[in-house]
């Protein structure tokens, strides 16, 4: 394999240089982490997962109108994706009670709430990703007011597709967030959704069992995470059904 040049090296994934300009290799790394990278592992098999399930959301979300970083799946681990220029924050929509947000409102998790609420996070590992308000993000000259009003609106169309998406194989979308990115054409300027979205940044529960289909299982040792994320990509198609074998099922290339 010829080398490449890293350009980053996250939590979950690394980025090289793209074959061509304006372009990065986006690869998905086994590791696991939680509590800022207080609990880490490797989960054999995650980075595939992950990427064949970021591949199928930021396709789906290309296909009905709302611009994504994405451009093909290279391989098993790896994603040709548009380099963009990353808003330091994350952007949190959540539908139900759960995580930081029952804790801090002392809210059973769970609880339907009654719009769905879009939260900013500061993205700082070191300060434990603090939630902040619009007033700092502006005055911080982190985006602007009409990049604010863009990315709620796009957090909320991203949030109407994954919601109808997953009831419609029996999961209910508790909450997920993604990062939002600049692309600029000349002058013009617009805002894409980046980075991934999977299990590991969505909380993803069964409808009828109220099982916990995300990272979740990895935070609070509930179970076993690869087959948490296999249970998810099977009931999407991104994996077949079992043969009735036994035997655990394969990627589809």
């Amino acid at each position: 394999m010829a080398r490449r040049n890293k350009v980053y090296e996250g939590k979950a994934k690394i980025l090289f240089e793209g074959p061509e300009p304006g372009t990065l290799v986006q690869y998905f790394k086994d590791d696991a982490t939680a509590f800022n990278a207080e609990k880490k592992d490797v989960i054999e098999g995650k980075g595939v997962l992950n990427n064949r399930l970021s591949e199928f959301f930021m396709t789906g979300l290309n296909n009905i109108g709302i611009p994504t970083h994405f451009i093909r799946r290279i391989n098993m681990r790896e994603q040709l994706i548009r380099a963009v220029e990353i808003i330091p924050l994350e952007v949190i929509v959540r539908n139900y009670a759960a995580g930081s947000m029952a804790k801090r409102l002392g809210m059973e998790e769970g609880t339907q709430l009654p719009r769905p609420i879009v939260e900013f996070s500061y993205k700082n590992d070191d300060l434990g990703d603090p939630l902040v308000p619009e007033e700092y993000i502006t005055a911080f000259n982190w985006a602007s007011q009409q990049d604010l009003d863009e990315m709620v609106a796009m957090a909320l169309r991203v949030n109407d597709f994954m919601s109808g998406v997953m009831m419609g194989v029996g999961i209910k979308l508790i909450d997920f967030k993604i990062e939002i990115g600049r692309i600029f054409d000349g002058d013009f300027m617009r805002l894409i959704v980046a980075d991934e979205i999977s299990p590991d940044s969505c909380r993803l529960w069964d409808i009828e069992t109220g099982e916990k289909l995300d990272k979740d299982v990895f935070r609070r040792d509930l179970g076993n995470l690869t087959d948490a994320y296999t249970e998810v990509a099977r009931r999407l198609g991104v994996l077949p059904k079992t043969s009735g074998t036994g035997a655990k099922p394969t990627l589809i290339n």
